[in-house]
C-alpha cells in the first residue's frame, strides 16, 4: 500500500464514542415550532445582559480576557466566593472535559450513573479512561450503589444533581455521605446545571462542601435560567490545586469578549433570575398536574423540565407521541438514548407552549 492511500487514524477507541445527539429543533411543514428539547428558558436573556453583549461589538478586533476575570468577580460577587477558585468555560461541557484530560488517563475509571448526563461517559472515553455505570433507584442517583463501585483505579465520580433528565435530587445529606465515604485521592464532580431552580430546603449546589474539601468541585452553567445558551458559558468552583491543574490545559481565550461581558451582566441581574424562577414553579406545577390527569406518569422534578412516562400500549407509546407532537410543532426530547425508551422530557415553556403541549397530549392520549 502506497502511503498517498493511507488516512490518518483517531487514537485506539475515539471511533466507538457514540457522539452526543442535542434535542431536534425542526418539524417538517409546520408554520410554528416550539422548542422545548433543549431545557431552553422561555424568557430570553435579561435585557441587561443583551445590552452587555452589544457593547463589546465595535471592540471585536481585541482578543478577551484569557482569564475572564470581569465575569469570574461577577460570579464571586454574587456567590460569595473567591474569584481565584472560580474557573469558566465554553459551556460546562468544556470544564467536564477538561477535568477528565487532566485527571483521567488509560486504565483509570470514572463513575457514572444510570441515567446521568451523556457528555460525562463521552469525556471519559475520550481520556482513555473507562466510564463505570451504576444503576439508579426509581431515576434516583443511588448514593451506595456508587461507593459500591469504587475501585483502586477510580479516579473520577461524576454527580449530577440535579439530574437531566430525570429532574430529580438528593439531598445535601446524602451528597456528604458519598463525599466523605470517598478515598481522598478521587475527585467528586458535582454538575449542578439546574441548581438555580431548585426550592427544596435539604438542596445544596455544593459550595459549602468544595470549600471545605481538596477533592471536590462544582460546575454550573450561564445555558439554562441566565438563556445564554447561544454563547457557550460555564463556570466551575474547586480548590486552588484542581484551578491550577486544569489551566494548564484549558485554552488561552476559552471565553469570547461577548461571552464576559453578558455573562458578568446577567448574573448580577437576580431581579431577572427571580421572575425566571416564579415562571418555572408555576408551571411545572401546573404541566405535571395536567399530564397526569390524562393518565401520564411524570418524575416529579425540582428543574425546568418534566420526564414524560407513556403507556406500553400500541398507539400510546413515547414514540407515537413524539411523531404526534412534532405534527403540531411540539417538540420534546426523546430520551432512548439516556435508558427511558418510552418517556419524552418536555422543557417548562412558555404559557402557550405549555398548554399547547397538554392540549395535545390530551388529545393523543384519548384517541381510539
Amino acid at each position: 500500500m502506497s502511503l498517498a492511500s493511507k488516512s490518518p487514524e483517531p487514537r485506539s477507541g475515539i471511533l466507538d464514542i457514540a457522539a452526543y445527539v442535542p434535542g431536534k429543533e425542526h418539524a417538517p411543514g409546520v408554520v410554528k415550532v416550539h422548542k422545548l428539547s433543549s431545557n431552553e428558558t422561555p424568557l430570553g436573556a435579561s435585557p441587561k445582559a443583551i445590552e452587555a453583549f452589544q457593547s463589546v461589538a465595535f471592540n471585536l478586533e481585541r482578543y478577551p480576557d484569557g482569564q475572564a476575570r470581569a465575569l469570574r468577580e461577577a460570579i464571586g460577587a454574587v456567590h460569595g466566593l473567591n474569584p481565584a477558585n472560580i474557573m469558566c468555560g465554553n459551556g460546562s461541557d468544556e470544564l467536564l472535559g477538561l477535568l477528565c484530560h487532566t485527571y483521567l488517563g488509560p486504565g483509570d475509571e470514572g463513575i457514572i450513573t444510570e441515567h446521568g448526563f451523556l457528555v460525562y461517559k463521552i469525556q471519559i472515553l475520550a481520556a482513555g479512561a473507562v466510564p463505570v455505570t451504576v444503576k439508579e433507584k426509581d431515576a434516583r442517583v443511588d448514593v451506595d450503589a456508587i461507593l459500591s463501585a469504587v475501585t483502586e483505579r477510580t479516579k473520577v465520580v461524576f454527580l449530577a444533581n440535579p439530574a437531566n433528565p430525570t429532574g430529580t435530587y438528593i439531598p445535601v445529606d446524602e451528597v456528604r455521605r458519598l463525599h466523605a465515604a470517598l478515598p481522598e485521592g478521587v475527585l467528586l464532580v458535582l454538575d449542578a446545571a439546574y441548581a438555580e431552580y431548585v426550592r427544596r430546603n435539604d438542596y445544596a449546589a455544593g459550595l459549602e462542601l468544595v470549600s471545605a474539601s481538596r477533592n471536590v468541585v462544582m460546575t454550573r452553567t450561564f445555558s439554562k435560567i441566565y438563556g445564554l445558551a447561544g454563547l457557550r458559558i460555564g463556570w466551575m468552583y474547586a480548590p486552588p490545586e484542581v484551578i491550577d491543574a486544569v489551566d494548564r490545559v484549558r485554552g488561552p481565550f476559552n471565553l469570547s469578549a461577548p461571552s464576559i461581558a453578558a455573562g458578568a451582566a446577567a448574573i448580577r441581574d437576580q431581579a431577572f433570575v427571580a421572575t425566571a424562577v416564579d415562571h418555572n414553579l408555576t408551571w411545572l406545577a401546573r404541566v405535571t398536574e395536567a399530564l397526569e390527569a390524562i393518565g401520564l406518569r411524570i418524575t416529579p422534578s425540582v428543574t425546568n423540565f418534566v420526564l414524560i412516562h407513556f403507556p406500553e400500549e400500541i398507539g400510546k407509546r413515547a414514540e407515537e407521541a413524539d411523531d404526534f407532537l412534532t405534527s403540531r410543532g411540539y417538540i420534546l426530547r426523546a430520551v432512548r438514548s439516556y435508558g427511558f425508551p418510552n418517556a419524552l422530557r418536555m422543557t417548562i415553556g412558555s404559557e402557550g407552549a405549555n398548554e399547547g403541549v397538554v392540549a395535545a397530549l390530551t388529545e393523543f392520549m384519548g384517541r381510539k
